[in-house]
């Protein structure tokens, strides 16, 4: 049985894993959702910048001091969740994506795609990107209810954790990984991931419904994770 550490993305804190976090302690693994700094209730705890949450993670390991580790990083927290999989050593089972972004060496979460209006957001709150509304959230395969759950759950997202590059210590693609598509939000990986997936050391699955997995389908997710670890 594994340790998993998973992470939420944009805006969210470790609330958004509570169900997927229950499936997993009932087939047998420790489940510890982490919420990243600056975030939910760590809300203003202290400036917070990528690394930070690069920082956050590994402490978590290391404080929990687990060994069979899989992290878990959903959308923005796949950049972080990558760097740090990288420092954990041998400790590192597998690394999952779960229709994530993924580190690229010297690159922001706000490269290569059309993003001055998200800069332009967080210029001009504060330096923080404001939590989407209810309407964003359409044909993400979410009820109202679950809407209403993620929208009630964010808080702003410390921009500069968005905009500050990746470091990478090495090639992202020798690492064991899973990404985890999320066929609602588009039938293709992003370019960077469509590269990585060539090696033989990652997966590709595939799920039937949209970006926020973990709230619209935590049953399903929790199966892929297992399942996942149970490959050499």
């Amino acid at each position: 049985m594994s340790d998993f550490v998973m992470l939420a993305g944009t805006w969210l804190g470790a609330w958004a894993w509570d169900e997927v976090a229950e499936e997993l302690r009932g087939a047998g693994h420790t489940a510890h959702a982490l919420t990243l700094s600056d975030l939910a209730e760590r809300r203003n705890t202290q400036p917070a910048g990528q690394q930070t949450h690069v920082r956050d993670i590994v402490e978590e390991v290391e404080r929990l001091a687990l060994r069979d580790v899989v992290l878990v990083g959903h959308s923005y927290a796949g950049i972080p969740v990558g760097q740090a999989a990288q420092r954990i050593g041998d400790r590192l089972r597998r690394v999952v994506f779960v229709d994530a972004n993924v580190p690229v060496d010297g690159e922001s979460f706000l490269s290569g795609w059309p993003s001055d209006h998200v800069r332009q957001a967080i210029d001009d709150h504060g330096g923080y990107w404001p939590p989407l509304g209810p309407e964003d959230y359409a044909g993400q395969g979410l009820t109202d209810e679950q809407i209403a759950r993620i929208v009630g759950g964010s808080t702003p997202h410390p921009g500069v954790t968005l905009t500050e590059p990746a470091a990478l210590t090495g090639p992202l693609d020798a690492l064991p990984a899973t990404y985890v598509k999320c066929l609602l939000d588009g039938d293709e990986p992003m370019p960077a991931v469509a590269a990585f997936l060539k090696s033989d050391s990652w997966e590709l699955v595939t799920l039937d419904t949209g970006h926020w997995p973990m709230v619209s389908q935590p049953r399903a997710l929790a199966r892929v994770l297992h399942t996942a670890v149970a490959r050499p």
